[in-house]
């Protein structure tokens, strides 16, 4: 008799893979891309944190089920994987959690201490003393704005400011292009975890207002040691095909790096800053999305 199969941990996925101009559906309970001339490819769906859809893609029910039920993030996105159109929730916040980081989020107090963890994580040392969140958020923006013009100096990469139109994707320059190509990519993993750990991607702490304020929040916290000097020696070396080069490299630092092992410890780290106590779910909640499934022996077995 065969155990029964059991959810693959985000933090031993696939980080994430970009599907375009191909018909997503099951077929014989496979996951397959079907392309213009009907060439079927094997997507294993379970193995995947998130799979980012680009113009062309149309996805089946029973697809968008399936990615559901095994936990891999859907996100409908725009030319070169950059804007965001809407993503498929693999079970949503939890309530336990939501109300604990809307708590931590509601009262300035709390923000604040998350927020000076943010930039202790960041920048690895303390920031300064007796700061709002909007006089932290200044300073790290001075702060990153000089570390993108010194990274452009060591790749030699001609830089002038971070800037991009999501409407107008050619029109911006080489850097700027395969900054955003990458951070694309950092958000997408980096929602992906926020979602499996039960957490909200609207409820930020430094950035407000957006779908993806935490989202943005988190990655912020691995962007410069991960997808930014990848983009920058991607720009230097002037490729063909500059999108596609900082996705591949991108897959390859995530593993290398293992960032899916890092970004929920990390979530649950910056959020116990605030000095709450987590909450206990109460009884009748709704379960995780994936469930750890009855173990068939006692405690002394493994499940």
């Amino acid at each position: 008799m065969l155990p029964p199969l059991k959810p693959i941990a985000m933090k031993e996925r696939i980080s994430l893979i970009f599907i375009e101009k191909g018909e997503i559906d099951v077929l014989d309970g496979a996951f397959v891309v079907i392309d213009v001339n009907g060439i079927r490819t094997h997507i294993p769906v379970g193995s995947i944190a998130c799979i980012m859809l680009e113009p062309g893609t149309r996805v089946s029910h029973r697809a968008a089920a399936l990615a559901a039920r095994v936990g891999a993030l859907l996100v409908w996105v725009g030319e070169a994987g950059v804007r965001l159109y809407a993503s498929g929730q693999p079970g949503g916040a939890r309530a336990d959690r939501l109300l604990y980081q809307a708590q931590l989020a509601l009262n300035e107090e709390t923000r604040l201490k998350v927020v000076r963890k943010m930039y202790e994580i960041r920048f690895e040392e303390k920031p300064p003393e007796r700061r709002s969140v909007q006089q932290l958020r200044g300073i790290e923006g001075a702060r990153v704005r000089k570390m993108y013009e010194l990274l452009a100096k060591r790749y030699g990469v001609k830089w002038k400011h971070r800037n991009y139109d999501t409407e107008e994707w050619d029109s911006g320059d080489l850097p700027n292009r395969c900054v955003s190509s990458a951070t694309a990519c950092l958000y997408g993993i980096t929602e992906a975890a926020v979602l499996a750990a039960g957490y909200a991607p609207a409820i930020g702490f430094i950035h407000t207002g957006k779908p993806l304020s935490f989202v943005y929040d988190i990655a912020d916290l691995f962007k410069f040691d991960t997808v930014v000097p990848l983009a920058f020696r991607i720009a230097a070396q002037e490729p063909r095909e500059p999108e596609r080069a900082v996705r591949l490299a991108c897959r390859d630092v995530f593993r290398q790096t293992r960032l899916l092992v890092q970004i929920i410890p990390t979530i649950e780290d910056v959020l116990e800053a605030g000095g709450l106590e987590k909450p206990e779910p109460p009884d009748d909640a709704v379960p995780p999305a994936i469930p750890n499934p009855k173990s068939l022996g006692d405690a002394g077995h493994r499940s």
